[in-house]
C-alpha cells in the first residue's frame, strides 16, 4: 500500500527546460494531466503528495498551492536526508524521478520494497532500477501515469 508519492520536478513535472525572458524571470510548463492525477486521484485515495526538489521557485510553490500539495521541500541539496525526515516508512513511499540525484532516494524505497517510477525520458540509470518507466516524457504527463498504475 502506498501512503506518500513523492516527486522530483524539474524533469518529471516538467519538462526539465527553464524558460527565462530578457528580464530574467524565469517560467516552467505544467502538464495539465499531471496536475489532474495529484488533485482529483492521488489526494482522494488517501495518497500523501509530497514534493522534493533541489532548486527554489516560486513557480513550484504557486502550481503545488493549486493542487492541494501542502509538502513541498524546495533548495534540497540532501534528499536523503529529508526523505528520512518527512516518511515513516520507506515501504509505503512512491517516488518518481528522472536524474541521478534521485538515485540515492531510488534505492532506498526500493530497498525498503517501495516502489519507484520514472518518465520515459529519464537518464539510464534511473530506468534502470525503475518499477515503473512511463511512455510519457516529463512534464508530458509522466507524473499522472505512475499515479494511475500506483492507485489500480
Amino acid at each position: 500500500m502506498v501512503k506518500y508519492l513523492i516527486m522530483d520536478v524539474d524533469g518529471t513535472l516538467t519538462d526539465g527546460k527553464i524558460y527565462m525572458s530578457p528580464s530574467g524571470e524565469s517560467m516552467k510548463a505544467f502538464n495539465i494531466k499531471d496536475g489532474y492525477g495529484i488533485h482529483d486521484i492521488l489526494i482522494p485515495a488517501g495518497i500523501i503528495p509530497i514534493i522534493i526538489t533541489g532548486k527554489n521557485s516560486d513557480i513550484v510553490f504557486n502550481r503545488c498551492k493549486e493542487l492541494g500539495i501542502e509538502r513541498i521541500f524546495q533548495g534540497v541539496s540532501d534528499k536523503v536526508k529529508r526523505l528520512k525526515k518527512v516518511t515513516d516508512d520507506l515501504s509505503m513511499v512512491a517516488y518518481i524521478g528522472d536524474d541521478n540525484n534521485d538515485l540515492p532516494c531510488m534505492k532506498l524505497i526500493k530497498e525498503a520494497n517501495g516502489i519507484v517510477g520514472c518518465p520515459f525520458d529519464a537518464v539510464e540509470t534511473v530506468k534502470q532500477i525503475a518499477d515503473f518507466v512511463s511512455t510519457h516524457r516529463g512534464g508530458d504527463g509522466a507524473v499522472r501515469d505512475f499515479i494511475d498504475w500506483i492507485c489500480e
